[in-house]
């Protein structure tokens, strides 16, 4: 069970050639889209939710921000249905990667930045010297608030790729616990199953907040600076 403990993580590939980029593009294809005057009830939820999660969401931007709508509402589904497919059995989760979770969290973070320093300039720079700091204390002031600033992309990586992995090492350890206490004590072995039903139940709430505790912050840069 040791030996296998991080499998899962392992990139998959099919004759030799990797195939993350065919399993990023597989939940694109499992939100339905329909033509049809009334929608049937999966695609009304599914459209329910979007216009809840965008109200939430988007009503603190200006004009500016709310052109952000439509990439942020397709990263938050994305992520979403990403953590869930992951907790299918022999699945591979792509956010469980730190490289893929700094590719989407670098440039949004950047995007978001930028977009400050273009369109409101002086209340960017003055986010690195707060209004009444000593003079003595300025220099560590700006290099403490610069830092501050770069560690954002990676803390939005690190903390997407450590829930998820976090929970799928725990399932599979308490998975693998389970089965071995099937042939010594079957009264300890349900217990530990019906253990392993509850933390599953957990890492699905868990896979949906990770991914708006993403979008959300993503939102808060972007509000901070558009």
């Amino acid at each position: 069970m040791n030996e296998n403990l991080f499998a899962s993580f392992i990139t998959p590939t099919m004759m030799g050639l990797p195939i993350v980029m065919l399993i990023i593009m597989f939940p694109s294809m499992l939100f339905p889209s329909t033509a049809r005057l009334i929608n049937n009830r999966l695609v009304s939820i599914q459209q329910w939710l979007i216009r809840m999660t965008t109200k939430q969401m988007m009503t603190i931007h200006n004009k500016k921000g709310q052109t952000w709508t439509l990439m942020l509402m397709s990263l938050i589904m994305f992520i979403g249905s990403t953590n869930l497919l992951g907790l299918l059995p022999h699945s591979f989760t792509p956010t469980t990667q730190l490289s893929m979770n700094l590719g989407m969290a670098i440039p949004l973070w950047a995007g978001t930045v930028i977009l400050g320093f273009r369109h409101k300039t002086k209340a960017s720079l003055a986010h690195f010297l707060p209004q009444g700091t000593p003079l003595p204390l300025i220099p560590m002031l700006v290099i403490i608030e610069t830092i501050s600033l770069f560690i954002q992309p990676m803390a939005l990586a690190v903390r997407l790729t450590a829930n998820i992995t976090a929970g799928h090492l725990l399932i599979h350890l308490i998975g693998g616990a389970t089965l071995a206490l099937m042939s010594i004590s079957m009264t300890t072995a349900f217990i530990t199953f019906v253990i392993l039903i509850l933390l599953t139940v957990l890492e699905f709430a868990v896979a949906l907040i990770q991914a708006y505790v993403f979008t959300l912050l993503v939102s808060l840069y972007l509000h901070d600076n558009a």
